[in-house]
C-alpha cells in the first residue's frame, strides 16, 4: 500500500477542457495530461454522447529551470456534442511502472444551438459561410409505391481548399425502399449556390420509394472536412497563407408527405404495383406431345416499382403438371427510377391427349401520370396434345376413382447411402508402380537432402546477408503498429515517431524520447554510424515533427514509412 501511494504521489494524469459549458453546434479541446515520462499505452474514454472530429495529436513539453527538470505529455482530441444535456466524459487511462492510473472526469454541458458570431477573421464562420451539403429530391408529395431520388451536393467557395473529408453519417431513410446509384467519377463542377458562383461535387445518389402514407423525413448526411481558410494575408512569394481546420457540417432534413393510394376504384387483385407497365402471357408451344414440356413467360415490363409486387400466377387444369416458376429480373436503376422487366417462366408438361385451357390472368397497376388504375387482361391460352395417353374418365366413365400405383421390381426405389463397391480386377502390389516407386525413393532422398544441405550451409555462411535479414526482421517489428496507421494522418506519424525512439532504446539501452535530435546524432556518431545514415535517421523523425500539421497523403505517408524501414535496417548493422 505504502509503495502504490508512492507512485500516485509521483504520477499526475489529468483531464482538462477548453469549455465545461457548449451550444450543441460548437466544439471544445479535451487533453490528457501527463507528467511522467515512461507512461504508455495511453487508453480515451469511449466519449458517450460526443463525437471525435479530431485527434487524437499528441505533445510533449519538458523544461529544465534552475536545474529543476519538467515533463509533460499531453493527449488531444476534438470533440462535439451529440444532443442537448448534462454529461460526464469518464477517465482516461494509462500505464506506468505496471501500474494503471486514471484521469479525472469532466462534466460537460451542452445546451440549444448558439449563434457563432459573423466575424469574418473567425475560421469557423468563413467555413460555415462557405461550405454547404445539400440533399436534393426530386419530389416532396409522391404516392405510396411511387419512385423519387435524392441526390447530395456538396458546395464549396472557390476560395476554400479541401484537403480531406470523410462520412460521419449516412441517412438511414426509414420508410423507403432504396438502392444507391453508383457515382462513377467524383470531380468539382463550376455552379451556383444561392446565387454565387460555387464549385460543386455529386457525393451520393439514391432512389427511394415510400412504403406507407404519411410524413416521412429523409435524414441528412454529415461530414467532416480539413479546410484552408484563406488569412488575408500572404507569404514573401505573394501566395495566400491559408489556416488548416477541421470543420464538420450536414445537410438540412428533408420532410415528404407521401399520399395514399385512392381507394375509390381500386380493384381486389391490386398487389401494389405503381408506373407505368405493360403485361403479357405467352408460351413458347400450343401444340406438343404427352410428357413433353412447354414453356409459359408471365412478363411484366416497364418503369415503376417492379420490384416490390408480386407477379400475378397462372391457373392451369389437373391434367397439366407444372413446376416452381423460375423467376428473373433484368431491372436498371437511374435517377428516373427502375426499369426493366421481371417475369416467372413456368416448365408445364401434360400427360394425356386433349386440348386444355389455362385461364386468362389479370394485372392491375396505379397509373401515376394519369392518377388511376389500369388492369391489362391476357388472352387465353390453348395447349392442344396431340399424342399420348387418353384420359382415364375417357376409357371409362363408369371408374372415376383414383387408383393406387403399386410397386414392383422396375419402379424407381430409394436411393442407397450406403455402398459395398469392390475393384473388379485388383492389382497386386509386387512389382506394381507404386512397388517400384517406393523402392527408388530412398535412393532418391540422398541426392535431395545433400542440395537442402548445401543450400543451408551456403545461407549460414553468408553473415552479411542474414544480417540484413534480421534488421529487416528488426523493422518490421517496430514499425508494425505505423503500419497499421497507414493512411491515418496523425496517428501513423505518431506511431511512426515512437517506433524510432523503441528502435534507439532497444539497441543503445538509453530514453532517447528525452533528449535532443543533436545528442542522437553525437550518439550514433560514437556507435560508428555513417555521417549519411544519421542524417537521414534524423531527417525522418523531423518528417514526423512537420507531417502531423502540415497536408500528406497516403502515397507520402507509404515514402516516410519506407525511409524508416531503410534507416533502421542500415542503423542495425553498426549497433
Amino acid at each position: 500500500m505504502f509503495a502504490t501511494h508512492v507512485i500516485f504521489a509521483q504520477v499526475e494524469f489529468k483531464t482538462a477542457v477548453s469549455k465545461n459549458k457548449l451550444g450543441v453546434n460548437q466544439r471544445f479541446r479535451i487533453e490528457f495530461t501527463v507528467n511522467k515520462q515512461g507512461a504508455d499505452n495511453f487508453k480515451p474514454p469511449s466519449f458517450v454522447n460526443f463525437k471525435v472530429v479530431g485527434g487524437p495529436s499528441s505533445s510533449v513539453n519538458q523544461s529544465w529551470i534552475n536545474g529543476k527538470a519538467s515533463y509533460s505529455q499531453a493527449y488531444i482530441y476534438i470533440v462535439e456534442p451529440k444532443e442537448i444535456g448534462e454529461f460526464t466524459i469518464e477517465p482516461a487511462t494509462i500505464e506506468y511502472k505496471d501500474e494503471l492510473i486514471k484521469s479525472n472526469a469532466v462534466k460537460i454541458t451542452v445546451t440549444e444551438e448558439v449563434e457563432i458570431p459573423k466575424d469574418p477573421n473567425n475560421p469557423d464562420y468563413v467555413a460555415q459561410q462557405s461550405i454547404h451539403l445539400v440533399a436534393e429530391v426530386s419530389k416532396l408529395n409522391p404516392y405510396v409505391g411511387e419512385g423519387i431520388y435524392v441526390v447530395y451536393k456538396l458546395f464549396v467557395s472557390e476560395n476554400i481548399n479541401l484537403y480531406g473529408s470523410q462520412i460521419n453519417e449516412t441517412p438511414q431513410y426509414k420508410g423507403f425502399w432504396n438502392q444507391d446509384i453508383e457515382v462513377k467519377q467524383v470531380n468539382f463542377k463550376s455552379g451556383q449556390f444561392n446565387g454565387e458562383n460555387y464549385k460543386y461535387v455529386i457525393l451520393k445518389k439514391a432512389i427511394l420509394i415510400p412504403q406507407s402514407s404519411g410524413k416521412l423525413v429523409i435524414e441528412p448526411i454529415e461530414m467532416s472536412f480539413s479546410v484552408g481558410i484563406p488569412t488575408g494575408r500572404g507569404d514573401f512569394f505573394g501566395n495566400m497563407i491559408t489556416r488548416n481546420i477541421n470543420y464538420s457540417t450536414k445537410s438540412a432534413a428533408k420532410n415528404v408527405n407521401v399520399k395514399a393510394l385512392p381507394e375509390e376504384g381500386k380493384p381486389i387483385d391490386f398487389s401494389g404495383a405503381v408506373g407505368e407497365f405493360d403485361f403479357k402471357v405467352l408460351a413458347d408451344k400450343n401444340i406438343l406431345k404427352a410428357n413433353e414440356a412447354a414453356q409459359i413467360n408471365v412478363e411484366i415490363s416497364g418503369s415503376g416499382n417492379l420490384k416490390l409486387f408480386e407477379i400475378p400466377k397462372i391457373t392451369t387444369p389437373a391434367e397439366l403438371e407444372v413446376y416452381t416458376p423460375e423467376h428473373k429480373e433484368q431491372v436498371e436503376t437511374s435517377l428516373s427510377g427502375l426499369r426493366g422487366s421481371i417475369s416467372d417462366a413456368y416448365t408445364v408438361v401434360p400427360q394425356f391427349k386433349g386440348k386444355y385451357k389455362i385461364p386468362e390472368v389479370s394485372f392491375t397497376y396505379f397509373n401515376i401520370k394519369e392518377e388511376k388504375y389500369k388492369t391489362i387482361t391476357s388472352e387465353a391460352i390453348i395447349v392442344n396434345v396431340t399424342e399420348g395417353k387418353e384420359l382415364p374418365s375417357a376409357n371409362n366413365s363408369n371408374n372415376t376413382e383414383k387408383q393406387y400405383v403399386v410397386s414392383n421390381g422396375n419402379n424407381f426405389r430409394f436411393i442407397s447411402l450406403n455402398t459395398t463397391f469392390k475393384p473388379a480386377v485388383e492389382e497386386e502390389f509386387f512389382k506394381s508402380t507404386l512397388f517400384y516407386l517406393l523402392l527408388l525413393l530412398p535412393f532418391l532422398a540422398i541426392p535431395i537432402g545433400i542440395i537442402i544441405g548445401n543450400k543451408k550451409a551456403k545461407r549460414a555462411g553468408d553473415v552479411f546477408g542474414n544480417k540484413i535479414r534480421k534488421a529487416d526482421k528488426l523493422a518490421r517489428k517496430y514499425l508494425s503498429e505505423a503500419k497499421k496507421q497507414l493512411g491515418n494522418h496523425e496517428a501513423f506519424y505518431i506511431a511512426l515517431e515512437k517506433a524510432l525512439h523503441n528502435f534507439l532504446k532497444a539497441k543503445l539501452h538509453i530514453e532517447t524520447s528525452d533528449i535532443s535530435k543533436e545528442k542522437i546524432s553525437e550518439i550514433l556518431k560514437n556507435k560508428g554510424v555513417e555521417t549519411s545514415t544519421i542524417e537521414e535517421f534524423i531527417a525522418v523523425l523531423n518528417d514526423c515533427d512537420f507531417a502531423r500539421y502540415t497536408p500528406t497523403t497516403s502515397v507520402m505517408m507509404k515514402q516516410e514509412f519506407e525511409k524508416a524501414k531503410n534507416v533502421i535496417t542500415k542503423i542495425d548493422k553498426y549497433l
